[in-house]
């Protein structure tokens, strides 16, 4: 008996290639917060839920598997690489063996159920595994050229967009239909709350990285929060005024500003280790028509303009980078990942985080997010020609001249003469 069921993984095995084919022909389907949302309170059927994701799963599946294969052999070829393929390969396995079953069938439902929180689990590593990846191609490999760097780059924004995309179906299908509800958040439909509130996961990210901060450097800043909702007039965040709320993904939303608050942090107290005291970190949360912004502000002495737009590259940290398994490495500082995965949070639903650095005085961190839940699209990736055409940039010569990092010897050209 083993030995069939054996026979019947390989011939499977065999045959991902093919599903994979067939799948990324089609492109992802995006869904609003307004979709989810709508989906969880008045429609919550979970035959529905479980016809779309069995189709919709393998789809945003396969079309970033594909990608996967784009890359450079050496990179597949690493143990951390082939292992992540080894987890796509069998989650892919385990959600097609759903697409002929009964959607009437209760005891079908349950397993599709339990398959996905066993896919969620199996990926929980995903960040830290292709990280380490990167890692073993670059030490085995050497720095490599703009092309490949550029192309890692963009791959990796795909990849872990793709990511948070999965667990966000898998998560919503789960939560809503596990039959659990948050008395604390009675709002909450899945992981999304259709009324967030704002200043409220500030002050929990700001706590938090406080504590982080408080443990290593027996210090942290002080938070100044502030907050403007529409027409009325700029106020002190105090318990009494009226709070900001939008349909948002709190753990999302906290993921974001914890990563924010950790660097403006570290920045501060480094910055000022001479001084007595430690110049506070300004939030502004504003509300408009269209956005929500947060803006944080810190005096950590800030980032020369030419290393703004590096902070958003992956394995490019101002810390010194830890080992893995490093245990007395600073608790504020990882791989250089958490910028640039932050951005992807908010691109996710059509945000964006932008950094703006004086450098001599501080950094502005700037969050965009959507204020309506109409607004608020996956934004996935698709592989088709036009991301292929991305893989196969080759590097022309820049259109404008590339100043010469040597001062210019004027003697040489008056010889010359």
């Amino acid at each position: 008996m083993r030995f069939v069921r054996s026979l019947m993984k390989a011939a499977a095995l065999a045959n991902v290639p093919k599903h994979v084919d067939h799948f990324s022909k089609f492109s992802p389907s995006p869904l609003s917060m307004k979709q989810f949302l709508d989906f969880g309170s008045t429609n919550a059927c979970e035959r529905t839920s479980f016809v779309f994701l069995r189709q919709e799963l393998p789809v945003r599946l396969s079309n970033i598997m594909k990608e996967i294969n784009v890359l450079p052999d050496r990179l597949l070829a690493t143990p951390s690489v082939q292992l992540l393929q080894s987890w796509y390969i069998q989650s892919l396995m385990e959600i097609l063996e759903f697409l002929d079953k009964n959607p009437d069938d209760n005891r079908v439902l349950e397993m599709f159920v339990e398959v996905l929180v066993a896919i969620r689990n199996r990926h929980n590593d995903v960040v830290p595994t292709m990280a380490q990846g990167i890692i073993e191609y670059k030490d085995t490999f050497g720095p490599q050229d703009a092309v490949t760097n550029h192309n890692i780059q963009y791959f990796l924004d795909r990849f872990y967009t793709s990511r948070i995309s999965i667990r966000m179906l898998i998560n919503q299908h789960t939560l809503v239909f596990n039959g659990n509800t948050n008395p604390a958040h009675p709002n909450t439909i899945g992981c999304i709350d259709s009324m967030c509130d704002v200043t409220e996961v500030v002050r929990d990210a700001y706590e938090s990285a406080k504590l982080l901060c408080e443990q290593y450097y027996l210090g942290a800043p002080e938070l100044e929060l502030r907050q403007m909702n529409g027409e009325t007039h700029m106020k002190h965040c105090d318990k009494t005024h009226t709070p900001i709320h939008i349909s948002y993904i709190p753990s999302h939303l906290y993921h974001i500003l914890f990563e924010l608050f950790k660097n403006a942090m570290r920045a501060t107290i480094e910055n000022h280790e001479a001084s007595r005291t430690l110049p506070p970190i300004k939030v502004m949360v504003a509300l408009g028509g269209e956005d929500l912004s947060i803006k944080m502000s810190d005096r950590g002495g800030g980032v020369p303009l030419r290393k703004t737009e590096r902070l958003f590259s992956y394995m490019y940290s101002t810390a010194p980078r830890p080992s893995i398994g490093d245990k007395h490495r600073a608790p504020l500082a990882g791989f250089g990942y958490g910028l640039p995965i932050s951005r992807l949070y908010t691109r996710y639903f059509q945000g964006e985080l932008q950094l703006y650095s004086i450098e001599g005085y501080g950094t502005d961190a700037v969050i965009h997010l959507k204020a309506l839940s109409t607004d608020s699209v996956e934004r996935l990736p698709v592989f088709n020609k036009t991301a292929l055409r991305h893989y196969k940039l080759s590097l022309e010569a820049d259109d404008w001249c590339v100043p010469s990092k040597e001062p210019l010897d004027l003697a040489v050209y008056r010889t010359a003469k």
